[in-house]
Order: C-alpha cells, then sequence, then structure tokens
C-alpha cells in the first residue's frame, strides 16, 4: 500500500489512477465499471484523490507527427553558474520557450537537460538561438530523436 500525506492508496485507488492515465476522459460510470465500484463510491475516491493533490488536472495527448512537429532534440546543458540568483534568471528564461516541453537539473557531466518538440532544424536553430540569448551557457549539445519507440508513458503503479 503506497502512503500519501493524508491517504493510504489501496489496491482500488492504483486501478483508478492506471485507468485514468490510460484515458482521463473515461466517464465516472465507465469508470467505477472498470474498476469495479459504484458511481458513488468511484466519486468518493476521485474527490479524495483530488483533495490530497495526487490528481493535478487532466490533460489530452496530441499527436506531435500530424501537427507537423517532427523533429524531437534533447538539450545537454553546462553551465559555470550556481547561484540562486543565476538559476532563477535561467528557469524563468527557459520556461519563455513553449518548444521547451521538458525540462531537468540533472546529476552529471550536464547540469540540465531540456527536451525540445518543433517542426524541423530551422525552427529548432531558432529555439537554440533564443535559448543561448537568455544566459551565459558554458555548454549547449543537442541529440536529435531519430524514433520514438514510447513517448508519455504512464507512472508505474
Amino acid at each position: 500500500m503506497i502512503a500519501l500525506m493524508n491517504h493510504k492508496l489501496d489496491q482500488i485507488d492504483l486501478s483508478l489512477l492506471r485507468a485514468l492515465q490510460k484515458d482521463a476522459s473515461l466517464s465516472q460510470r465507465d469508470l467505477a465499471e472498470q474498476v469495479g465500484l459504484s458511481q458513488n463510491a468511484c466519486w468518493r475516491r476521485l474527490k479524495a484523490l483530488n483533495e490530497s493533490g495526487l490528481l493535478q488536472g487532466s490533460t489530452v495527448r496530441l499527436d506531435r507527427k500530424q501537427l507537423g512537429l517532427d523533429l524531437v532534440v534533447f538539450v545537454m546543458l553546462r553551465t559555470r553558474h550556481h547561484s540562486a540568483d543565476w538559476l532563477q534568471t535561467f528557469r524563468r528564461h527557459v520556461l519563455t520557450i513553449p518548444e521547451v516541453v521538458d525540462f531537468h537539473r540533472i546529476g552529471g557531466d550536464y547540469d540540465y537537460q531540456l527536451k525540445v518538440v518543433t517542426e524541423d532544424m530551422a525552427s529548432y536553430d531558432r529555439v537554440y538561438q533564443r535559448l543561448i540569448s537568455g544566459v551565459e551557457l558554458d555548454s549547449v549539445t543537442s541529440y536529435f530523436a531519430m524514433e520514438a519507440i514510447a513517448e508519455g508513458r504512464p507512472l508505474p503503479l
């Protein structure tokens, strides 16, 4: 059993979460049926999961290729700056770039990893130019994805 701040997750909660990760558009009736609950019991559990802060909205996954977003780039950044002020400026700057869909501070040879999704190499170059214009960076290394084998997988519950 997994414990949250004020809520312990049992197998039914985990089943609800797995189902919602696969398809958050399920009606409450279909969700309740899928996990073996009445609609009222399902509503109460969802309410508790929402109030615990575990559920954070619901989103839709889009087919990036149908939208013409064919290029995925993993950008590895290294900096010499590690002050709180620099980090705050850097975070604000990166978060203004909509093509950056994931942004992590990491350990190892690099300090940050970005996932950039964009149309093509020319549009990536515009993202790159914008990225380097906002803050001083020591190095920027870009890795271009050849194939998406798995994206947006659900959390392992």
